[in-house]
């Protein structure tokens, strides 16, 4: 197993004593806080949701929730952020993953709700929306807002699931494919993109 270091001199990165007091009280008022931008470090979400710090990757589930707390999305860049510092890291697609789909109620009542990999459970709604992109093949990569402008991309397996609920409805005066919850209609595309769509799964 590789060795995890958090060196003091890198700020957030080696206030390990500080981030753990925040482990029992969810994510932080980030979007409250504007400290200075001290700078970028080296750390990086990859696509599948591991997060890597100075190229190792950070395997303690807990250290990621504890950086995840912190993180939040500036118009310019993604910052981790505490009330006296902000610095810049990479985020390659989005900084979450949705590992796990449930599906509470039926018809007008119907709830989505989304597992990330860092165990936060989202309800999809308005606050909460889905979005719906196209990869390089024209795959389907369903989003969910988890809070401010962070979001959680579906894992594929999730993405199958989600699109078997979906269905054709009156929606903004044209047909569209999407799928419903909490009183909300998220449409994945409209009757002539479908094709395509399905073409790519």
């Amino acid at each position: 197993m590789m060795a995890e270091a958090f060196p003091p001199q890198d700020g957030i990165a080696g206030d390990g004593a500080a981030l753990a007091k925040r482990s029992a009280a969810g994510p932080a008022p980030a979007e409250q806080w504007n400290p200075p931008f001290c700078g970028d470090i080296d750390m990086r979400i990859a696509r599948d949701g591991a997060w890597f710090y100075r190229g190792t990757p950070i395997l303690r589930p807990a250290m990621v929730r504890l950086f995840a707390s912190i993180l939040r999305k500036d118009p310019e860049r993604y910052v981790l952020v505490t009330p006296v510092e902000r610095v810049g890291i990479i985020v390659e697609d989005a900084p979450f993953v949705a590992v796990e789909m449930l599906l509470e109620g039926a018809g007008a009542s119907q709830v989505l709700r989304f597992r990330t990999n860092v165990d936060d459970w989202i309800s999809v709604d308005a606050a909460h929306p889905l979005r719906f992109e196209t990869d390089a093949t024209g795959g389907v990569k369903p989003y969910v807002r988890v809070r401010g402008g962070l979001w959680a991309l579906a894992t594929p397996a999730r993405a199958i699931d989600l699109i078997a609920l979906c269905e054709m409805r009156a929606h903004e005066g044209a047909e569209s494919f999407g799928v419903a919850s909490a009183g909300a209609f998220f449409p994945l595309a409209d009757a002539q993109e479908l094709a395509a769509i399905e073409a790519g799964l």
